[in-house]
Formats: C-alpha cells, structure tokens, sequence
C-alpha cells in the first residue's frame, strides 16, 4: 500500500493568500477615490495604465523614487501608523516638482513580515491620503508578504511617482543669476530624513518622547507627516526659476543641485526659523553635522527674481505654509555659502 505523500501550502510557511487577495479587495474603493479622468481601467490589472494629459506644448515625463526609511521604526514602535503613507508620497513628488514636473501618478511596494489587514489598510490609506494631497493618482502597487525576508512585525515602504513637465520649464533654473532671491517654505519638521541618528539619541541620552512640546508630544512631533509642497509649487511656478527639496544632506548638498557653475548661493544662518522640536536635539549635535543631516525647518528653497519675492512669499502663504528670505544668489564658482 502507498504511503500517503506529504504536501505542504504557502500558508504553512507564514505567506496566506487569501489574506492577501482581501486586502486588495478592502483598498479598491480606497484607491480609486485618487483617480483621475486620465486614469484607464481599475486596481486588479497586471500594470495601471495611465493617459498622456493634454494642453502641453512639450511635454517631458520625469520620473522619481524613494523610500520612508528608518522614520518606520519608530511608527511600527509605537503603533503610530495612520501617516507614514504621506511620507512616502512626500518624498517622492517633492522631488518631482523640483524639476517643475506635476506629479501624475504613484505606485507603492510594501513588504512585510505578515499581512495583517487592519496595519496594512491603514497603511495604504495613508499613501492614497497622500496621493490626494499630491494632486496624483495611486493607480497600482504591490504588497509582499515575506516572513523569511523580515522579522515580525517589521515592514517597508518604497514608491515611485511619475511627472509631466513643459522642457522649457525644466530650462528654467539655467536663469538663476546674481542679485536673485532664496526663499524658505518651512518644514512639518524633520521629514523623512535623519531618523537614524534621532532614535540612536533618543536610545542614548533617554530622552521621553511623551513629554509635552508646545501641542504635541515629542514623539507626535517626529511623526509628523512630510509636508507635501505640490500645491505650494502649482501657485508660485510662473514667478520661481528654482527649488530644490531639502532632504538628507540638507541645505547645501541640495541647493547646490540646480545651481549653475557661475552660481554663489549665500545663505544667513541667523534667518533660518528652527522649529523648537529641532532644539530638542541640537545639544547632542554638533552644528556643522545639524546642518548636513537635517532640514533645520526648510522643507523647500526657492529661487526667485527679486521682483517677485513678495508676491511668492504671499502665495505659499495662502497654501497654509511660512515662507520666508534667507539668502540670495552672487555670481561665482558654483557653490552654497552657509555662514
């Protein structure tokens, strides 16, 4: 007599499928609340498709990708979820509108331990929360369930987000010339960059991340979504020749990306608006590395002609954002001046 053969499903080694199939069937009508008349078909096919916008003369895509890091760790920490979406979003249009380019659609990759549908829910929410603030589409993605690839309980986050830009604005920045203006739009906070080094001083020198900071906690204030600058960007971009997105590197390993080689940016440390919950960690901090790690409360720079300084500033105000003068642009050997 045969011996019965031993069989084995996905599900005996931590991967459910049919977890995964209701957690498609749960953010359907979640992500087609981003769509847009340019968006074809639905959630559910092998690529989301997407028709070319109208009304450009010389349309360029620009594409941009990115991660939330380890900003993660302290959200999966303590259980603080319902934004990390955003950041993810955040990271990659505002790199997108840096190349004047509107953003057009998202897809997101989550890869997890376990699919658990009420994180992962939340969690996609978050980037279609993200997506609407962004002017864009979540048209697809993916979400993987590997527990032989991370531990319990541990996730990540990467996406992409694709553009649509006229060349001739792309050109723009190549009018930066001396005597224009550098305008900051603040910052939510710390962004998505940086967390490494938070958490290892956090871990260090014991900080309580429940202690009141002005309306928030501490941790609250670190978990502050990335302010996405789209709409910010769609009032000024007739008035603006250039903006740079400050992320990791900060002020100057940014700046000095749409610079020219005939371009001096000089920026007034004194002028920069810190936000108190950076002086949470600036004693455990040298200056130099706060400044190269750090947004330091500059979430955007933008370049203007001095003309039109006032009318920029008044604009992204109306968007809900302070923006305000820290610098201007000298003619010389290409470089970002922080004194």
């Amino acid at each position: 007599m045969n011996e019965k053969k031993e069989t084995f499903e996905y599900k005996d080694f931590g991967v459910n499928i049919d977890e995964g199939n209701a957690l498609v069937d749960s953010i359907k009508p979640i992500v087609k609340n981003t769509f847009t008349q340019n968006v074809l078909g639905g959630l559910g096919g092998f690529s989301g498709c997407f028709r070319m916008p109208s009304g450009f003369s010389n349309p360029i895509l620009c594409a941009a990708t990115d991660g939330v890091g380890s900003k993660l760790t302290l959200a999966t920490q303590y259980n603080m979820l319902d934004n990390i979406g955003i950041d993810l979003v955040a990271m990659c249009a505002n790199d997108l509108i840096c190349d004047f380019a509107r953003p057009l659609f998202f897809l997101d990759y989550y890869a997890t331990h376990k699919i658990t549908k009420e994180d992962s829910v939340k969690i996609i929410k978050s980037i279609a929360n993200g997506c609407l603030i962004a002017k864009c589409s979540l048209i697809g993605g993916e979400s993987a369930e590997m527990p032989s690839v991370y531990n319990n309980g541990v996730f990540d986050l990467a996406g992409f987000c694709v553009g649509i830009a006229e060349e001739s604005d792309i050109k723009r920045r190549e009018t930066i010339s001396n005597g224009d203006v550098l305008i900051a739009i603040s910052s939510s906070g710390f962004h998505s960059n940086g967390y490494s080094l938070l958490r290892g001083i956090i871990e260090k020198k014991s900080i309580n991340v429940f202690e009141r900071l002005n309306e928030r906690t501490i941790i609250e204030e670190l978990l502050l979504p990335t302010r996405i600058y789209v709409e910010h960007f769609l009032a000024i971009m007739k008035h603006i020749k250039g903006l740079a997105h400050i992320t990791g590197g900060g002020l100057c390993e940014n700046l000095i990306r749409i610079l020219n080689d005939n371009n001096i940016a000089r920026i007034d440390k004194r002028s920069i608006e810190i936000l108190d919950i950076f002086k949470v960690f600036m004693p455990y901090v040298e200056d130099s590395e706060l400044f190269r790690v750090f947004n330091m409360g500059v979430g955007m720079v933008v370049v203007a002609d001095k003309n039109f300084v006032d009318s920029v500033i008044s604009d992204i105000g109306k968007c809900g954002s302070k923006a305000y003068v820290i610098g201007h642009i000298e003619s010389g050997n290409r470089q970002v001046i922080l004194e």
